[in-house]
């Protein structure tokens, strides 16, 4: 996933490099995002490294490569909270979006497709922390060991989905 700030200087040079033909430097990305260093400037690039979005070229100063097309990447949107423990009521506000890349986490992208931020920790056996973002996909039906945002008389709250007997 990405930060806005991620995405927005992965935006910026994937429009510089469309318009221009050369990936913008340093201190053009600085300016243009508003960033108080050239220092936040290579962060944000080193991230984008990291998660597989930028290459450097090899032979070539001011070469980036993107790696990941801009049509992988999408924005999901945050619902809110969904506790991992007690139930609470179900609520449909949007309070932002995510972006997404879809390959990375092998997931389709839909207008069913939504993101929850954690609240509590009853799935830290899960690896889902409090505070972490889950992207959700709304159906009707589970697989047993299935993680889902299960509604239950107008509350939500996030399990494992288990079956027993069938049932």
């Amino acid at each position: 996933m990405l930060t806005p700030g991620q995405k927005n200087v992965l935006q910026f040079i994937q429009a510089e490099q469309r318009t221009k033909g050369l990936t913008p430097s340093t201190r053009e990305i600085q300016e243009h995002l508003g960033f108080a260093s050239q220092t936040s400037v290579m962060q944000y690039i080193a991230a984008l490294e990291r998660k597989g979005f930028l290459q450097r070229h090899a032979r070539k100063a001011r070469a980036l490569v993107t790696a990941a097309p801009q049509s992988r990447v999408v924005d999901i949107p945050i619902y809110g909270e969904i506790p991992a423990g007690m139930a609470t009521l179900a609520e449909q506000n949007i309070e932002g979006h995510v972006a997404l890349d879809l390959e990375s986490v092998n997931a389709s992208h839909s207008a069913r497709t939504f993101a929850l931020r954690v609240r509590g920790d009853s799935m830290i056996g899960a690896h889902i922390l409090d505070g972490d973002i889950v992207i959700l996909e709304d159906r009707q039906t589970a697989k047993s060991g299935d993680i889902v945002a299960a509604l239950i008389d107008g509350e939500t709250t996030l399990k494992r989905y288990v079956t027993e007997r069938g049932r």
